[in-house]
Protein backbone atom coordinates (compact mmCIF):
# COMPACT_ATOMS: atom_id res chain seq x y z
CA UNK A 1 0.00 0.00 0.00
CA UNK A 2 3.35 2.31 0.64
CA UNK A 3 4.58 1.61 -3.12
CA UNK A 4 1.02 2.11 -4.48
CA UNK A 5 1.24 5.85 -2.69
CA UNK A 6 4.70 6.44 -3.45
CA UNK A 7 3.87 5.58 -6.93
CA UNK A 8 1.06 7.84 -7.28
CA UNK A 9 2.82 10.52 -5.77
CA UNK A 10 5.83 10.37 -8.13
CA UNK A 11 3.38 9.86 -11.09
CA UNK A 12 2.04 13.17 -10.09
CA UNK A 13 4.72 14.93 -9.56
CA UNK A 14 6.32 14.23 -12.91
CA UNK A 15 3.16 15.13 -14.45
CA UNK A 16 2.18 18.23 -12.26
CA UNK A 17 5.44 19.41 -11.06
CA UNK A 18 7.27 20.85 -13.95
CA UNK A 19 9.60 23.07 -11.53
CA UNK A 20 12.72 20.73 -12.64
CA UNK A 21 12.13 21.66 -16.19
CA UNK A 22 11.52 25.10 -16.67
CA UNK A 23 14.52 25.17 -14.02
CA UNK A 24 17.04 23.18 -16.16
CA UNK A 25 15.80 25.14 -19.63
CA UNK A 26 16.43 28.28 -17.67
CA UNK A 27 19.76 27.51 -16.94
CA UNK A 28 20.58 26.78 -20.75
CA UNK A 29 18.83 29.77 -21.60
CA UNK A 30 20.76 31.78 -19.69
CA UNK A 31 24.50 30.00 -20.55
CA UNK A 32 23.62 30.12 -24.25
CA UNK A 33 23.26 33.96 -24.49
CA UNK A 34 25.79 34.81 -21.93
CA UNK A 35 28.54 32.20 -24.35
CA UNK A 36 27.07 33.77 -27.58
CA UNK A 37 25.10 36.89 -27.63
CA UNK A 38 26.79 38.85 -24.37
CA UNK A 39 30.32 39.74 -25.59
CA UNK A 40 27.80 40.94 -29.17
CA UNK A 41 25.82 42.98 -26.59
CA UNK A 42 28.49 44.65 -24.63
CA UNK A 43 30.08 45.87 -27.98
CA UNK A 44 27.28 47.18 -29.09
CA UNK A 45 26.73 48.98 -26.07
CA UNK A 46 29.84 50.58 -25.78
CA UNK A 47 29.89 51.55 -29.14
CA UNK A 48 26.42 53.31 -28.63
CA UNK A 49 27.64 54.94 -25.41
CA UNK A 50 30.65 55.86 -27.15
CA UNK A 51 28.67 57.67 -30.13
CA UNK A 52 26.37 59.73 -27.25
CA UNK A 53 29.38 61.07 -25.79
CA UNK A 54 31.01 62.26 -29.53
CA UNK A 55 27.67 63.32 -29.97
CA UNK A 56 27.33 65.20 -26.86
CA UNK A 57 30.65 67.14 -26.67
CA UNK A 58 30.18 68.22 -30.37
CA UNK A 59 26.42 69.11 -30.79
CA UNK A 60 25.30 70.40 -27.47
CA UNK A 61 27.38 73.88 -27.52
CA UNK A 62 26.68 74.15 -30.83
CA UNK A 63 22.81 73.46 -30.47
CA UNK A 64 22.94 75.36 -27.03
CA UNK A 65 24.01 78.92 -28.79
CA UNK A 66 21.60 78.19 -31.40
CA UNK A 67 18.71 77.50 -28.87
CA UNK A 68 19.63 80.22 -27.19
CA UNK A 69 19.28 82.57 -30.17
CA UNK A 70 15.86 81.37 -31.57
CA UNK A 71 14.47 80.82 -27.87
CA UNK A 72 15.21 85.24 -27.98
CA UNK A 73 13.45 85.15 -31.26
CA UNK A 74 10.40 83.56 -30.38
CA UNK A 75 10.30 85.69 -27.02
CA UNK A 76 10.25 89.02 -29.37
CA UNK A 77 7.99 87.39 -31.58
CA UNK A 78 5.46 86.31 -28.71
CA UNK A 79 5.70 89.73 -26.97
CA UNK A 80 4.89 91.30 -30.83
CA UNK A 81 1.75 88.67 -30.59
CA UNK A 82 0.86 89.37 -27.21
CA UNK A 83 0.92 93.26 -27.68
CA UNK A 84 -1.12 93.07 -30.98
CA UNK A 85 -3.56 90.81 -29.14
CA UNK A 86 -4.09 93.62 -26.32
CA UNK A 87 -4.46 96.19 -28.78
CA UNK A 88 -7.48 94.13 -30.38
CA UNK A 89 -9.18 93.20 -27.02
CA UNK A 90 -8.78 96.56 -26.34
CA UNK A 91 -10.61 97.61 -29.22
CA UNK A 92 -13.38 95.02 -28.52
CA UNK A 93 -13.57 96.70 -25.23
CA UNK A 94 -13.90 100.22 -26.99
CA UNK A 95 -16.41 98.60 -29.40
CA UNK A 96 -18.66 97.10 -27.05
CA UNK A 97 -18.51 100.22 -24.61
CA UNK A 98 -19.43 102.60 -28.18
CA UNK A 99 -22.05 99.66 -28.71
CA UNK A 100 -23.12 99.91 -25.06
CA UNK A 101 -23.33 103.83 -25.01
CA UNK A 102 -25.58 103.93 -28.24
CA UNK A 103 -27.92 101.30 -26.90
CA UNK A 104 -28.47 103.73 -23.42
CA UNK A 105 -28.60 106.95 -25.89
CA UNK A 106 -31.36 105.15 -27.65
CA UNK A 107 -32.83 104.15 -24.60
CA UNK A 108 -32.94 107.23 -23.07
CA UNK A 109 -34.42 108.75 -26.11
CA UNK A 110 -37.07 106.17 -26.44
CA UNK A 111 -37.53 107.07 -22.08
CA UNK A 112 -37.64 110.99 -23.36
CA UNK A 113 -40.25 110.40 -26.02
CA UNK A 114 -42.38 108.80 -23.65
CA UNK A 115 -42.20 111.16 -21.04
CA UNK A 116 -42.90 113.85 -23.63
CA UNK A 117 -45.93 111.48 -24.93
CA UNK A 118 -47.15 111.09 -20.99
CA UNK A 119 -46.68 114.40 -20.20
CA UNK A 120 -48.66 115.72 -23.60
CA UNK A 121 -51.47 113.75 -22.61
CA UNK A 122 -51.60 115.03 -18.94
CA UNK A 123 -51.54 118.05 -20.63
CA UNK A 124 -54.75 117.13 -22.39
CA UNK A 125 -56.76 116.17 -19.46
CA UNK A 126 -55.93 118.67 -17.36
CA UNK A 127 -56.82 121.49 -20.51
CA UNK A 128 -60.52 119.15 -21.05
CA UNK A 129 -60.73 119.53 -17.18
CA UNK A 130 -59.90 122.88 -17.27
CA UNK A 131 -62.28 123.49 -20.23
CA UNK A 132 -65.14 121.45 -18.27
CA UNK A 133 -64.44 124.11 -15.40
CA UNK A 134 -64.70 126.96 -17.43
CA UNK A 135 -67.89 126.01 -18.97
CA UNK A 136 -69.42 124.98 -15.66
CA UNK A 137 -68.40 128.24 -13.87
CA UNK A 138 -69.52 130.20 -17.31
CA UNK A 139 -72.86 128.50 -17.17
CA UNK A 140 -73.41 129.06 -12.79
CA UNK A 141 -71.93 132.79 -13.82
CA UNK A 142 -74.46 133.31 -16.73
CA UNK A 143 -77.04 131.54 -14.74
CA UNK A 144 -76.18 133.94 -11.87
CA UNK A 145 -76.35 136.87 -14.08
CA UNK A 146 -79.99 135.91 -15.08
CA UNK A 147 -80.70 135.47 -11.30
CA UNK A 148 -79.07 138.59 -10.71
CA UNK A 149 -80.80 140.40 -13.72
CA UNK A 150 -84.06 138.72 -12.31
CA UNK A 151 -83.99 140.47 -9.12
CA UNK A 152 -82.72 143.87 -10.20
CA UNK A 153 -85.37 144.21 -12.54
Amino acid sequence: MEKVAKDVGDIQSRLLDHRPVISAEVRYFVREFEEKRGLRECRLLENLNKMVQEANEQMLPSNLEEMSQKLSDISKRLEAANHMAERVQQRELEAQQNTGLQANMEKLKEDWAEFVKEQQRLKEEVDEEHAKAVGELSSRFSEKKKDLAQFSL
